[in-house]
C-alpha cells in the first residue's frame, strides 16, 4: 500500500492534531463502552486516561515502529465482571481489575521471553498467510453485526427514533466519509471520519431539534442531556474541567479484604482469555505489517510487541480498570487514511490523556449517536476484512490443502463458533484461527501439485 505518511513520517503541527483526533474518534466510542458495560462506577474517562498510557508504553517497547492504538479489551468483559461477582466489596473488586489485568500481562511477558529464544519463524509455519489471512477477514466481519446494529440506535434514552431516520443519519455518515476519501484533496482525504462525524452528527441534530420543537419522538435521535449536564449547576470549574475515578483510587480499599482463594479467581478468570487475546494480537500485527510493508514480528519483534501490548494493558487496568489491547479501528484508520505515522498515535495517546480531563469533549463524545458510529464503523470494519482478504491473495486456492484452511476458519467465523468454559468464553475469532491452525497441520504435507 502506498503511504501519504510513512511509520517516521511527521506531520505539520496542526495536521497532527487533527489527524489523533480522528484516530481518536475512531478507537473513542469502543474504548469508552467497556467500563459502561461493566458498570459499578466504572470510569468511561479513566479507561481513555489508561489507554492513552498504556498505548505511549507499547510505543516506546516497539521502538515507535508499530502505529497502533491501545484500547479498552472486549475479550475480558467477562473476567471483569468475575472480579465483582462473589459478593466481594466494590473496593476488593476494583483490586481484582489491576491484579487480573497484572496476571494478563505476565502471560504475554512469558511468552515474549519464549519467542525472545525460540524466534518467530515458528508461529510463520504455524499461521502461514493462508491461516492470518481470512483470520484478520474474520475480525472485520466479526463486527459488521455490531455496525449494522448501531445503524438503527439512536442516543436517547427511553426513546426509540424511526429506523429510517438513524439509518438515513448513518448513510450520510458514511458517504460523506468516503466522499472526502475518494475526491478530497490533502486534508480531505486525511481525515474523512472527522468530516464523516462532523455531517452525521449535524444531520443527527437537526433532525433531533425538529422533533423536539414537533413533540415527535420518531425524529429525535441524539441525546443533548451530557452538554446540558455541563451546565446543570450553572457555570463552575467542573463544565470545563473534572478527574476521573481512577481505579488505583479505589483499588487501594481493599487489600485488608484481599484472600488467596479471590486470587485464585481472578487468575482462572483472567488467564485463560490472556491466551486467546495472543491469538488476536498475532493476527492484527500481521495486518498493519501488510499495510506498512514492514513485518512488526521480525523488527521490532514479537516479544517487544508482546511486551508493550502486554504491560500496557496492565497499566490501563491500573488507570481505567480496562485491560488494553491493539485495536483494529486504528488498523482500520490507518490503513483508510493512508497515515501510518507514529507521531499521530504518539499525539492521539496525549491527547486521549488531556482530553479525559475536559468536560465538553467527553461530554460531546457521549452525545454522539450510535448510528454516527455505526455509519463510521462500516468503513473501518470493512476495511480490516478487506485487508486480511488481500493477504490471502497470494495464496494459491487452487491447492485443496490451501482452500480447506482458508474455508475452514471463514465459515467457523462468520458463522460465530464460540466455546464456553465456565465464565470464560473463547471468541470467534479465535476458535476461527485455532481451527484453522489445526487444518494447516493435518494438511500442510499434502501435495503442491493442482
Amino acid at each position: 500500500m502506498k503511504l501519504i505518511y510513512g511509520v517516521k513520517d511527521k506531520p505539520k503541527f496542526g495536521q497532527l492534531i487533527i489527524f489523533a483526533i480522528q484516530q481518536l474518534l475512531a478507537i473513542m466510542t469502543a474504548t469508552l463502552v467497556v467500563p459502561v458495560i461493566i458498570g459499578n462506577g466504572m470510569s468511561p474517562a479513566a479507561a481513555l486516561v489508561g489507554a492513552g498510557i498504556g498505548t505511549l508504553f507499547y510505543v516506546l517497547c516497539t521502538k515507535a515502529k508499530s502505529p497502533v492504538f491501545l484500547g479498552s479489551s472486549f475479550a475480558f468483559i467477562g473476567s471483569m465482571l468475575a472480579a465483582f461477582a462473589g459478593g466481594v466489596s466494590m473496593s476488593l473488586g476494583y483490586l481484582g481489575l489491576i491484579i487480573g489485568a497484572l496476571f494478563a500481562g505476565l502471560v504475554y511477558v512469558v511468552i515474549a521471553i519464549i519467542v525472545k529464544f525460540a524466534g518467530v519463524n515458528w508461529i510463520n509455519k504455524l499461521m502461514p498467510a493462508s491461516v492470518i489471512g481470512p483470520t484478520v477477514a474474520i475480525i472485520g466481519l466479526s463486527l459488521a453485526g455490531n455496525a449494522v446494529g448501531d445503524l438503527t440506535k439512536g442516543s436517547i434514552p427511553d426513546v426509540q427514533a424511526s429506523p429510517l431516520i438513524t439509518v438515513l443519519c448513518g448513510v450520510i455518515t458514511l458517504l460523506i466519509t468516503i466522499v472526502c476519501s475518494v475526491y478530497g484533496k490533502k486534508i480531505g482525504k486525511l481525515i474523512p471520519f472527522i468530516f464523516g462525524i462532523l455531517g452525521g452528527y449535524a444531520a443527527a441534530l437537526i433532525f433531533t431539534l425538529i422533533g423536539n420543537a414537533l413533540e415527535i419522538d420518531a425524529i429525535r435521535v441524539l441525546n443533548l442531556e451530557p452538554l446540558k449536564a455541563l451546565f446543570a449547576d450553572g457555570i463552575t470549574i467542573n463544565t470545563f474541567l473534572s478527574v476521573p475515578d481512577f481505579t488505583f483510587m479505589t483499588a487501594k480499599d481493599g487489600f485488608s479484604e484481599l484472600n488467596d482463594a479471590y486470587i485464585g479467581t481472578i487468575a482462572v478468570a483472567y488467564i485463560p482469555v490472556a491466551f486467546v487475546v495472543f491469538a488476536e494480537h498475532i493476527a492484527d500485527h500481521k495486518n498493519i505489517s501488510s499495510i506498512i510493508e514492514s513485518d512488526l514480528l521480525v523488527e521490532p519483534g514479537l516479544h517487544r510487541t508482546l511486551v508493550g501490548d502486554g504491560i500496557g494493558s496492565f497499566l490501563g487496568a491500573i488507570f481505567g480498570g480496562c485491560p488494553n489491547t491493539t485495536y483494529g479501528e486504528s488498523v482500520g484508520c490507518v490503513a483508510i487514511t493512508k497515515n501510518a505515522s507514529i507521531y499521530t498515535i504518539i499525539a492521539a495517546a496525549i491527547m486521549a490523556i488531556i482530553i479525559a480531563f475536559i468536560s465538553p469533549f467527553i461530554a460531546f463524545v457521549n452525545s454522539i449517536p450510535s448510528c454516527v458510529m455505526g455509519g463510521v464503523c462500516m468503513a473501518l470494519y470493512g476495511f480490516i476484512a478487506v485487508s486480511g482478504l488481500k493477504m490471502v491473495q497470494g495464496v494459491n486456492l487452487n491447492l485443496n490443502k490451501n482452500l480447506f484452511v482458508v474455508s475452514t476458519i471463514l465459515i467457523a467465523g462468520i458463522g460465530g463458533l464460540t466455546l464456553n468454559f465456565g465464565k470464560i468464553t473463547i471468541t470467534s475469532v479465535a476458535c476461527a484461527l485455532i481451527l484453522g491452525i489445526i487444518v494447516n497441520i493435518v494438511v500442510s504435507k499434502g501435495s503442491d501439485q493442482e
